[in-house]
């Protein structure tokens, strides 16, 4: 083992309050008992999301795209041990399994790993976090010793994750309330896109425009919820899905909505908070378009394609924007097929839709 416990320790509360220093603070616990990698994985009802070092990050990649979890068996080995320590693969298996089972032999071994010192925590809200360090086969599996000063550090490890568990959920909940305060029914999905939590503005809308069902957020309006399923799936299945935008027409005793479907991205999101999604619900109305620098922030926009979506927004056509900026059409074009990309729409229509609904941030 080399490093300091100590430093290690500290380094671990400070990922607490500061979720992107996993990745470093994991690599210092690898480097300390030389192996090549670390990761927490999450698992939120049926779905998993993890943290890692960036060693480790095109295997878990590689996995995870074969969309057959059940092929490691060491998660159910060590929730059914529910040792409160770290195991090691020979307290999981015997010799004769280590050698045959696939999941070593066909995604372990073929990347020079094999051996593992892991430790399940039982967070707060129902969520399950799989601490594992990982070491090249050629080294040779964990000691005595080393999975005793593993143990020592793990009631730090699981402080820490816990309270960045319910600082992420604050977080949210702190997010949601003040999108209220603008004036936008807002809502945040978990892991399997139920309701998570929802600001009063958001909640007036249950049940009459949306249905909070145990299975997934759902809309009333059965056409509209089709495309909110679609959406929810896409960013299921797609790494840094985009913003998706429904429309919703008028009904009794309300104007037109658009619902927008947002992804919470972020090394925050994927391990230490259950919100998966936002949904936000804005009123259609005419007016201008937003500020070009609100455009920028809410979706990545260069000021180029800021400008062309302004110009949209404002009734102008591509021709009227390249006249107006003094550049050709093909550029205009070329920068709109980049503001849907972005902004998660796919016609002009869409886009004025949207945009008429972000104004509602200006206020």
């Amino acid at each position: 083992m080399a490093g300091e416990p100590q430093q290690l320790i500290d380094e671990i509360y400070e990922a607490a309050a500061l979720a992107d220093q996993w990745p470093r603070v994991l690599g210092s616990l690898a480097s300390m008992f030389d192996s090549d990698g670390a990761v927490i994985v999450s698992s939120q009802r049926d779905a998993s999301h993890w943290v890692c070092t960036p060693s480790l990050a095109q295997t878990l990649a590689d996995f995870a795209a074969l969309g057959r979890p059940e092929l490691n068996p060491r998660p159910p080995r060590a929730f059914a041990r529910r040792h409160p320590g770290f195991l090691t693969d020979h307290d999981m298996f015997t010799e004769e399994e280590l050698q045959s089972d696939p999941f070593y032999v066909d995604v372990l071994r073929p990347r020079g790993l094999g051996w593992c010192a892991g430790s399940t925590i039982f967070a707060p809200g129902g969520d399950t976090l799989i601490v594992s360090v990982e070491r090249r086969l050629s080294r040779g599996p964990f000691s005595g010793a080393e999975v005793a000063a593993l143990d020592a550090l793990r009631p730090h490890i699981a402080r820490a994750t816990t309270f960045s568990a319910r600082l992420g959920l604050e977080r949210v909940r702190a997010a949601t309330e003040a999108l209220g305060f603008l004036g936008l029914p807002a809502a945040v999905l978990g892991g399997r896109y139920h309701l998570l939590m929802a600001n009063a503005l958001f909640q007036a809308l249950i049940p009459n425009v949306f249905r909070d069902q145990r299975e997934r957020l759902s809309l009333v309006n059965t056409s509209a919820d089709t495309l909110l399923a679609d959406a929810l799936a896409r960013d299921a299945i797609r790494a840094g899905g985009a913003v998706q935008s429904i429309p919703l027409p008028a009904a009794e005793g309300r104007d037109a909505l658009v619902v927008h479907v947002v992804p919470i991205r972020g090394a925050a999101r994927d391990i230490f908070s259950s919100a998966r999604a936002l949904v936000l619900a804005t009123p259609v109305a005419a007016g201008l378009a937003p500020a070009q620098q609100l455009l920028e922030g809410l979706f990545d926009l260069t000021p180029a394609e800021a400008r062309v979506a302004r110009g949209i927004g404002e009734g102008e056509t591509v021709e009227q924007i390249a006249a107006g900026l003094g550049i050709s059409r093909q550029t205009i074009r070329a920068q709109l097929k980049s503001v849907f990309a972005k902004t998660g729409t796919h016609r002009q229509a869409e886009l004025v839709r949207l945009l008429n609904g972000v104004r509602h941030f200006e206020r």
